[in-house]
């Protein structure tokens, strides 16, 4: 299974778009029912999109609901892989759906201070829960934050959640200029450092970046292989040619450098 680095959002109420995302470079496409849909086009996005998935489709597909009421017309859905839920504030909003939608992954966004405070209880919520992710809009005008650093807090706190509940590392939300393509570049080499990993997208122009920015360098793919070969060769206590000792967990973090690189496993 290949590891996504890349997920393209596409509104709902516009099917030539998500037939667009589909056909792109993205590893997910997410079809949008909520912000990017007008309230007077909601009804027509649901309909369209319960039209789409009425099939399997060529990638996976998540749909981003507007309301607890959209998971009955998609659950059943042979094209649908997961669902994103959105302004999940406790565990109990994520519980709540996860019994209408039984046995579809679910990806709870973090849109408020209070859902950041409650980051692990959310993660662990319910198995159902395949991933967190922040809504970095949102939660900007709720802290009444400007500069975008001042978000890298609540960043690593769901980077810290997601790991300490078993999770894939959380994808960065979305870079809203496409056409400051350096920009999108350096926001996501930081983001990674933060320990993000992929990022959501909303045009496919950007997708090449992100995926540039998330795949490992030369200088990382051999100084994880040299990691790997010793802990394959090594007797006793682990130590690198250049007298550096490592313990297990680098040689995890190796072995996930490794498979990133070929983009296999999960």
């Amino acid at each position: 299974m290949t590891t996504p680095l890349t997920w393209l959002y596409a509104p709902g109420d516009r099917p030539e778009v998500v037939h667009k995302a589909l056909a792109s470079s993205a590893d997910v496409v997410i079809v949008d029912l909520e912000d990017a849909v007008s309230p007077d086009r909601k009804k027509y996005a649901l309909a369209a999109t319960a039209e789409l998935l009425a099939s399997p489709q060529t990638l996976p597909v998540h749909v981003r609901i507007n309301t607890p009421h959209d998971v009955e017309a998609l659950t059943t859905l042979p094209g649908l892989r997961a669902l994103r839920i959105p302004k999940v504030a406790h565990a109990t909003d994520i519980r709540r759906i996860a019994a209408r939608a039984p046995g579809v992954p679910l990806y709870a966004l973090l849109e408020s201070a209070l859902a950041i405070e409650h980051a692990y209880s959310i993660a662990t919520a319910h198995p159902a829960v395949h991933g967190i992710a922040i809504g970095e809009a949102d939660l900007r005008a709720d802290l009444g934050i400007r500069d975008g650093t001042g978000l890298d807090w609540p960043r690593t706190r769901i980077v810290v959640a997601a790991r300490a509940a078993g999770l894939a590392p959380p994808v960065q939300s979305v870079f809203p200029d496409i056409r400051d393509l350096d920009a999108l570049y350096a926001s996501c080499t930081h983001g990674r450092a933060l320990g993000f990993l992929g990022r959501a997208a909303i045009h496919p122009r950007q997708l090449p970046v992100i995926e540039r920015a998330f795949r490992p360098t030369p200088e990382e793919i051999e100084a994880a292989e040299e990691v790997v070969k010793a802990a394959a060769t090594d007797e006793g206590a682990l130590a690198l040619p250049d007298g550096r000792f490592v313990d297990a967990a680098i040689v995890a973090a190796a072995q996930r450098t490794l498979s990133l690189a070929r983009r296999e496993g999960g």
